[in-house]
């Protein structure tokens, strides 16, 4: 096979497409050379015009009927991302492709269960009209709540406006999140949608956190630092998404594969910025025992530590932690140590014992232990898994 001459229509301009071309690029440079043609840009792209490209491969997001057109008019084995509705129903030719799509379902979960936690009892989602991605946010956001006995108003964006994609006026955002419970959890489909949804906080007069925590999905991290508070965010495993893209294509150009794929980007984490740093407790005692714990969970905090840090008994604090919260000191405690190992495992190369001492478990047997029982891996699978994906 001669050097394979592969277009990228993919954005440039959003961290989520950046990543995802990085794990493309990284894919070629192991198992090329490949001659890559991409033209930097936002989400709208258009295939090669150099008059000697003789392409043979295509990744593309194909966001209109004119590039889906032109794609279809090559013959050439394309992985396309995040396919619509309409475009995947059996009758339109782009169902023959193959598809990676971003794991929105579980992000959204993923985000639902991260505001739960933080104690929150009012939730809301901030979608796009007719982007895909964005309904399964919603629907597994939704699904997640309401496991928990939750419900979730949903943002409808006013029809006709210049700005309807996006979901409307931001005044009209700004009006309806005004009508809102304090305090309340907010989702957004994504970073973009997450910066909008805080400013039309600020001009709501709404404050955030406190009144109203904000997380988006793809953690772009320059727009989420950028953004005012800075945005928590669901971080997906893009690069590896990229990756696996490119091995997929490159199967269907050598013909190892000649039926359709469909690929998943798995969320990774929620990493959280000041748009959710908040606790949304209503009970001042526990608001500070949960404060004492995620300060000193990882230097070998117990519940008798914790009581000593408040104005009443042990009994008193136990039964209205567990009213507030849903849960024990105890499990407070370890849920915060196992997050805290979570964090270690992905983005360091410390040893397991290194990790336990860390997050607060004392020994490697204790943590994994603990970590088999709450995650179902021990902590070296989950790291391999990891690195794996």
């Amino acid at each position: 096979m001669t050097t394979p001459k592969v277009a990228l229509l993919i954005e440039t301009s959003r961290g989520y497409g950046r990543e995802f071309l990085r794990g493309v690029a990284r894919y070629a440079r192991l198992h090329g050379p490949w001659g890559l043609h991409l033209t930097p840009g936002d989400f709208e792209q258009v295939l090669p015009r150099m008059r000697n490209w003789t392409g043979t491969g295509i990744i593309a997001r194909i966001e209109t009927p004119q590039i889906a057109r032109a794609i279809l008019k090559t013959g050439l084995p394309t992985v396309a991302l995040d396919l619509s509705r309409e475009q995947l129903r059996p009758e339109n030719p782009l169902s023959a492709l193959s598809e990676v799509a971003s794991d929105s379902h579980a992000a959204a979960r993923m985000a639902a269960g991260y505001l739960i936690e933080r104690g929150l009892r009012s939730f809301a989602f901030v979608g796009r009209r007719n982007r895909i991605w964005s309904q399964r946010r919603r629907d597994g956001f939704l699904e997640r709540l309401r496991e928990d006995g939750f419900d979730a108003a949903v943002f409808r964006a006013p029809r006709g406006s210049a700005h309807a994609s996006g979901g409307g006026r931001p005044s009209a955002l700004a009006e309806w999140l005004a009508e809102l419970p304090r305090p309340v959890g907010v989702m957004a489909c994504d970073d973009d949608r997450g910066r909008e949804v805080l400013e039309a906080c600020r001009v709501a007069g709404r404050a955030v956190p406190d009144e109203t925590a904000v997380i988006g999905v793809d953690d772009d991290r320059l727009l989420c630092e950028l953004a005012d508070p800075p945005l928590s965010s669901v971080a997906l495993n893009a690069e590896g998404g990229g990756f696996r893209a490119a091995a997929l294509l490159d199967d269907l150009m050598r013909g190892r594969v000649r039926k359709p794929r469909r690929l998943l980007v798995e969320p990774l984490r929620v990493v959280t910025r000041r748009s959710t740093d908040l606790l949304a407790v209503q009970d001042f005692e526990v608001a500070r025992a949960v404060r004492v714990i995620q300060d000193r969970a990882g230097n070998g905090i117990q519940v008798g530590d914790v009581v000593a840090h408040v104005q009443i008994s042990r009994r008193a604090l136990e039964t209205r932690f567990r009213a507030a919260m849903g849960r024990t000191i105890h499990d407070e405690i370890l849920r915060i140590r196992v997050e805290k190992a979570k964090a270690l495992l992905q983005g360091s190369e410390l040893p397991i014992d290194r990790i336990a001492a860390s997050a607060g478990f004392g020994t490697a047997s204790y943590l994994s232990q603990i970590f088999r029982r709450r995650v179902g891996l021990t902590p070296g699978k989950y790291r391999a898994r990891i690195r794996e994906a």
